[in-house]
C-alpha cells in the first residue's frame, strides 16, 4: 500500500472516531470520566438530598451487638446509625456523615483492633464508642491521635480532661447518677434510722465505675452502705448473692447492671419475698427489662432515666418519628435505648457542624473537638437534658431524673435534678 493511501485511511479513521465521540456526547475526556465514573446511584442520591458538593466526615462506631451488654447495646447502635442516616437527608446540613459501625462483642482487644482499623484504614475523624473498659483503655490513644470519642460509657474518670482530653460525656456520669440517687433516698426515706443501702454490680470496669464514689458520698447524705454483692453481667441466677444481701436488711439497693442482670436480681428478690426498694442506674432502665422479668417482679422498681421513652411527649421525638415513617415504622417499634443512641449521634453531628465552620478544607478531629467545645446549652428537644461543653469541660450535664414502673410501664417519678442542686 502506498504512503499516500495509508495517510488517507488514517485521516478517514480519525474523522470517524471524532464523529463517534461527538455522537456519544463526550465533550472531552475529563468531563466524560467525571460524569460517568464511580456509579450514578450514589451521585443521584446526593443530588436528591442536596449533598453533592458537601464534604464527608467519617465516624467510627464501636458497638456491642453480640457481647455481654448487647441487650442494651443493640438498640443503642440502631439509634446512632439511624440518626446518621436521617441527618444525611437534611437539605440544610453542612456535611455528609458516614458512620461505620463494628460489633466488638464487648471485648476490649477487639475494640482496640477496630479502633486501629478505623484510624489507619478508614481515616475516621471521630469515634462513637460504647463500654467503660474499652473507652478508658483507648483514651490516651485517642488523645494522641486527636480523635474525639463520644462513648456510651458515663464513667466519672472520663470527666478528667487532663487524662481524657478527647473524650466527651453526653449524659450524667454513673457517679453523678449514684449521688443523685443518694440525695433522693435521703429526702424520701421514712423513719428515724439512717437509710441502709446495698450495692449490686458486675465485676467489669462499667460495673465498678461508680461504686467507690457512691460509698464516699453516702455519709454526706446520711446514708449507710451495709452490703455489696457482685453479680455477673450475663448472670442467669443470683440466689446466693440476694440471700447474702438480705442478711444485711438494706432499705434500698442500688443496681449498676444492664437489663439482663437487673431482671435476674428482681426475679430473685420476688422469689425470696424481699421488701428492699431497688433503684437502678441508667442502663438498667428501659422497656427491655419489662420483657425479661417475671410478671410483677419489676413493679415499683426505680431507675435513673438519662433519656426519654418514645411514648413521652417531647418535641425531639418528632424527627425520630419522621425517620421511622420512611422505614414503615412508628415510635412503638423502638425503645429508650434507641433514643439514647440517636441523641448521642445528634450531639456528635452538632459538633461536626460547628467544626465545618472552622475550615474550608478537611474537617479533622481537632476541628471536631473545638466544634463540640463550642456547644452551649445545646437543645435536644427534651430527649435528654441540654448539654454544654467547653475547653475545660467535656461532660455535658450532671442532671438525671428518676422513673418508676407502675402497672407494668415506666413513668416519670422526678424532674431532672442533680445531687448538687
Amino acid at each position: 500500500m502506498s504512503l499516500k493511501r495509508k495517510s488517507l485511511l488514517t485521516l478517514l479513521f480519525g474523522l470517524f472516531a471524532a464523529l463517534v465521540l461527538a455522537a456519544c456526547g463526550g465533550g472531552g475526556s475529563d468531563d466524560a470520566s467525571s460524569s460517568n465514573d464511580g456509579g450514578d446511584s450514589s451521585e443521584s442520591s446526593s443530588e436528591k438530598s442536596g449533598g453533592g458538593d458537601l464534604r464527608t466526615v467519617k465516624i467510627g462506631g464501636i458497638f456491642d451487638i453480640t457481647g455481654g451488654t448487647g441487650d442494651v447495646g443493640t438498640p443503642y447502635a440502631e439509634g446512632a446509625e439511624a440518626y446518621a442516616e436521617w441527618y444525611n437527608t437534611l437539605e440544610d446540613r453542612k456535611v455528609n456523615i458516614e458512620l461505620i459501625g463494628k460489633d466488638y462483642a464487648y471485648e476490649i482487644p477487639k475494640a482496640q483492633a477496630d479502633y486501629q482499623e478505623f484510624r489507619d484504614k478508614e481515616g475516621v475523624s471521630a469515634i462513637v464508642g460504647w463500654g467503660t473498659g474499652d473507652t478508658e483503655a483507648l483514651r490516651q490513644q485517642v488523645a494522641q491521635d486527636e480523635l474525639p470519642f463520644m462513648s456510651a460509657s458515663y464513667s466519672e474518670n472520663l470527666k478528667n480532661i487532663d487524662e481524657s482530653p478527647y473524650n466527651f460525656l453526653v449524659a450524667a456520669s454513673y457517679s453523678d447518677q449514684g449521688r443523685a440517687v443518694l440525695k433522693w433516698i435521703s429526702e424520701n426515706h421514712e423513719g428515724d434510722d439512717p437509710p441502709k443501702v446495698a450495692l449490686l454490680y458486675n465485676d467489669t470496669a462499667y460495673g465498678r465505675s461508680p461504686i467507690d464514689d457512691i460509698k464516699n458520698a453516702a455519709p454526706d447524705f446520711g446514708v449507710e452502705i451495709v452490703d455489696e454483692q457482685v453479680i455477673d453481667v450475663a448472670a442467669t441466677e443470683a440466689q446466693s448473692q440476694m440471700m447474702n444481701m438480705a442478711k444485711a436488711e438494706p432499705d434500698y439497693a442500688i443496681i449498676q447492671q444492664t437489663w439482663n442482670a437487673t431482671s435476674v436480681i428482681l426475679n430473685e428478690a420476688q422469689t425470696l419475698g424481699l421488701d428492699t426498694q431497688f433503684i437502678g442506674l441508667n442502663w438498667s432502665a428501659g422497656e427491655g427489662l419489662l420483657e425479661m422479668v417475671n410478671p410483677g417482679a419489676a413493679e415499683g422498681f426505680i431507675a435513673t432515666l438519662s433519656h426519654v421513652f418514645p411514648y413521652e411527649d417531647y418535641p425531639g421525638l418528632a424527627e425520630i418519628e419522621e425517620y421511622l415513617e420512611t422505614k414503615g415504622k412508628t415510635l412503638e417499634d423502638i425503645n429508650q435505648k434507641f433514643v439514647q443512641g440517636w441523641a448521642t449521634m445528634k450531639v456528635m453531628a452538632a459538633g461536626i457542624e460547628a467544626a465545618a465552620d472552622l475550615t474550608d478544607g478537611e474537617i479533622t478531629g481537632a476541628h471536631i473537638r473545638e466544634g463540640l467545645e463550642s456547644l452551649s446549652d445545646f437543645d435536644l428537644g427534651g430527649l435528654q437534658p441540654n448539654v454544654s461543653f467547653g475547653p475545660e469541660k467535656h461532660w455535658g450535664t450532671e442532671q438525671t431524673r428518676l422513673g418508676i414502673v407502675k402497672d407494668g410501664k415506666w413513668e416519670q417519678l422526678t424532674d431532672y435534678f442533680s445531687a448538687n442542686e
